[in-house]
């Protein structure tokens, strides 16, 4: 596969929210991501837990520098669209959500993901005419430097413990009216409660997360509507679940049977001697 331009990648990102249903997994690094395009995946979303934890911080700990450092640099890493978790915005107002989303636009991401939480437990979600208007704010600056980057809206009240679906969906249309390309509403689980969703925001794409053992499979939720597919930190929880089993029954038991189900080094070897660039050793 030749290189991507920037706009070429956008297009491709812009053109499989269009129709079907595609799964868009969370990488943290060059190495998750190569082997997520290896395995046949047509793009990438950054995952701000995934990469935190990486760097030995908790999730919504990094700085707006540090956030678009990574952003550039998953960009760099693969040939497919990516779409940047960006958080609530790295700002306190909407003027520095735009100043922070024309940030990340020039990082080269497809698609930007604007939450609505506050990261304060006793008041977790922003009014609803302040997120409209961050959201509008995020749109603007998307327009600004050339509109092709999309606007993904997040309405995070059943992860901030706040499960109401008739707000969840005043948000979305609100944040759809302000210019959101894509709607999404992490931590609903139902079939009912997607259906709902997917119906009251259509014609414009849902995505659904996927990050627990569920029963839905991907034709199930391409039936239901659904749009698009993410898993948040699910990968990045689950190789530090393989790591910390694996570590625990060394120092607790001194034993060194938790490798077991570990990737070979042939196979991996394998895997990423198929890229095409990047450092050889």
């Amino acid at each position: 596969m030749g290189y991507r331009t920037t706009a070429e990648k956008r297009a491709i990102f812009r053109e499989l929210h269009q129709s079907g249903c595609f799964v868009l997994p969370n990488p943290w690094d060059a190495g998750s991501a190569s082997a997520l395009a290896g395995l046949g995946f047509k793009a990438l979303a950054t995952t701000s837990s995934g990469y935190a934890w990486s760097c030995a911080r908790a999730d919504g700990q990094l700085s707006l520098a540090e956030t678009l450092a990574h952003l550039r640099y998953m960009v760099e890493a693969t040939e497919l669209p990516v779409n940047a978790d960006f958080e609530s915005g790295f700002a306190d107002t909407a003027q520095g959500v735009a100043s922070s989303v024309r940030m990340a636009v020039e990082t080269g991401v497809a698609g930007i993901s604007i939450e609505d939480s506050t990261g304060d437990p006793q008041s977790p979600l922003r009014g609803v005419a302040d997120a409209v208007e961050r959201m509008r704010a995020a749109r603007d600056a998307i327009d600004a430097s050339g509109g092709d980057t999309l606007l993904i809206g997040r309405a995070e009240n059943f992860i901030v413990g706040r499960p109401d679906l008739d707000d969840v969906i005043m948000r979305l249309q609100a944040y759809a009216t302000a210019g959101a390309d894509c709607l999404y509403a992490p931590g609903i689980k139902t079939r009912e409660q997607i259906a709902v969703v997917v119906k009251a925001v259509a014609p414009k794409p849902v995505n659904v997360l996927i990050g627990w053992e569920s029963d839905l499979t991907v034709p199930e939720l391409a039936d239901l509507g659904v749009r698009r597919v993410s898993v948040g930190g699910a990968l990045a929880r689950s190789a530090w679940g393989g790591f910390l089993r694996a570590a625990r029954t060394i120092i607790e038991d001194g034993k060194f049977d938790g490798f077991a189900g570990a990737s070979s080094g042939v196979e991996l070897n394998t895997l990423f001697g198929k890229r095409e660039q990047g450092p050889q050793r």
